[in-house]
């Protein structure tokens, strides 16, 4: 049993027989077509969910992040957009806006990270409260309504540039981890807040660092979204809500913090996109997919309350 819940190897088996489940069911799953569009819905969620598990490594949540890729798109399309954009026309309209979106992703994350640490408030209580404000205030930039007429030049980042953020932000985030003293923070800050800071570990500037990083990713994954949309939108990521966490949870990141991996998260955002594919492709309703992606969630905390015990570890 404790071979079975902690093995690096499990959540990939289980995306494996997903698949041989739904292959049969699904004639057209196993298309070239429809695995390329696997691919690319994957990246953008495997760059947020890297994020996200950062700040589940220390114990926190971040609810956010959809709202601050609502909110990043909807900035960059004011900033080049051709019709009314600050800098419509110019030449300098895509790299100044994706200047701005990871860097309203910085802020964004920074204003989370403060509040937690500095203000004393409990993680889910702050991401939810500032998950409403960003995504309202996406809204209310735009009216409710989409920005298009993006420059082509940063449209074509939906191709090979998206494969290559993607495995940046994997690698880099990979080595941190697992190789850097920031990973090594991480880890004991969300394993034992108070011994680590007794033991010199900076635990507030770690957890602000990590919401920080979640915030820059946030932003990342928008720079794709709105290229691959073509469209600023001021709801975009809504649907991926349970998807960040479901991947980064059913990857190994533990909901109480102290443990997860780049390659666990990856596996959980493969099994999640899969899973996501295959219930669209059986014509599903929307809600009857939330449910399923709800019980999935279930089953992932529950098997992580097991796994701690297994482990030895105390469930607070």
């Amino acid at each position: 049993m404790r071979g079975l819940l902690t093995s690096r190897y499990l959540v990939a088996a289980l995306a494996a027989a997903c698949f041989l489940v739904f292959a049969p069911l699904i004639p057209g799953i196993a298309t070239a077509g429809n695995l390329s569009n696997l691919l690319w819905n994957m990246l953008p969620l495997a760059v947020v969910t890297i994020g996200e598990t950062f700040v589940l490594i220390t114990g926190g949540i971040d609810l956010s992040v959809t709202a601050i890729i609502a909110l990043c798109s909807v900035t960059g399309a004011l900033v080049m957009n051709g019709r009314n954009g600050y800098l419509a026309g110019s030449a300098a309209a895509a790299p100044a806006a994706i200047f701005a979106m990871l860097l309203a992703g910085v802020l964004l994350g920074l204003v989370n990270g403060f509040a937690v640490t500095r203000l004393g408030m409990p993680p889910f209580i702050v991401t939810l409260t500032t998950m409403m404000f960003f995504g309202g205030f996406a809204v209310w930039l735009t009216r409710s309504a989409n920005i298009d007429a993006l420059p082509p030049a940063f449209n074509r980042l939906s191709g090979v540039g998206t494969l290559a953020v993607a495995v940046v932000v994997a690698l880099a985030a990979d080595w941190t981890l697992r190789r850097g003293i920031f990973g090594r923070w991480l880890y004991a800050t969300g394993m034992n807040p108070r011994a680590s800071l007794v033991a010199g570990v900076p635990v507030h500037a770690v957890t602000i660092a990590a919401y920080t990083v979640s915030g820059l990713l946030a932003g990342a994954a928008s720079v794709l979204y709105t290229a691959r949309l073509e469209t600023g939108s001021p709801v975009l990521g809504q649907r991926i809500f349970l998807d960040v966490i479901a991947a980064a949870v059913i990857g190994g990141t533990s909901l109480f913090g102290g443990r997860g991996t780049v390659a666990g998260t990856l596996a959980g955002v493969l099994f999640v996109a899969l899973l996501d594919n295959s219930l669209n492709l059986l014509g599903l309703s929307f809600f009857l997919v939330l449910t399923v992606k709800g019980a999935v969630i279930l089953a992932a905390a529950l098997l992580d309350s097991a796994a701690r015990r297994v482990l030895g570890e105390a469930v607070e």
